[in-house]
């Protein structure tokens, strides 16, 4: 493998926490009802605006002028929140100390803003290659995938990517790249197992020996 490829949030971060507390202070804000943590958790999953409408239509709203006015309170509401409650999951940051010899890509649906903050918070800004949410094509669409690819200059089959919701797996399904699934994360309350991916692990101190093994 010369290429790995991570998804942030639910694979290296656990960014939940702050996604719900500020998901739920936008609600509280447009005064609307506030939702349960395991609930709000269902809707982390496609970027910030589908986390949005997710919890508009919680609330039976599906408008999209009154969508994009609760898309900008919700970003102001995460970045104020400073990545406070958010956590490296274990190993994360040994596995990517223990990577540093590969190239190292981060696809992330998060917007563009929130990530150099959280990679320097936690001493993980290691990577090469970064594309956010702010990108016109989002996983599970193969094109972030195939422009990493095309960034380091290598095959389908020299990169895997590591993530933990079928948005990951199926990108990486569409650009014919090998998946490893980690069962900590986000997946809108849907079993990873049923995505297929090559790999599934329960820590991330499980994928160097698998790396290793390709």
């Amino acid at each position: 493998m010369k290429l790995i490829i991570f998804d942030f949030d639910g694979t290296l971060i656990d960014s939940a926490p702050d996604l719900v507390d500020s998901i739920n202070e936008m609600l509280k804000e447009l005064n609307l009802k506030e939702a349960p943590f395991k609930e709000a958790i269902k809707w982390i999953g496609n970027g910030s605006l589908k986390l949005v409408e997710r919890a508009l239509r919680y609330n039976g709203i599906e408008d999209e002028k009154f969508l994009e006015k609760a898309h900008k309170v919700f970003k102001e509401k995460y970045k104020h929140s400073n990545a406070k409650k958010t956590t490296l999951y274990p190993f994360a940051k040994e596995l990517l100390d223990s990577l540093k010899d590969k190239n190292l890509a981060l696809i992330t649906n998060k917007p563009d803003e929130y990530i150099k903050p959280i990679l320097k918070k936690f001493d993980i800004d290691v990577f090469d290659f970064i594309l956010g949410g702010d990108f016109e094509y989002k996983k599970p669409s193969p094109i972030p995938l195939l422009k990493a690819l095309e960034y380091f200059n290598v095959k389908p089959n020299e990169a895997i990517m590591i993530g933990d919701s079928k948005n990951d797996i199926l990108a990486a399904k569409n650009a014919n790249i090998k998946s490893i699934a980690v069962t900590h994360g986000y997946n809108q309350g849907v079993d990873i197992k049923d995505y297929d991916p090559d790999f599934i692990v329960n820590s991330l101190k499980e994928i160097k020996d698998i790396i290793n093994a390709m």
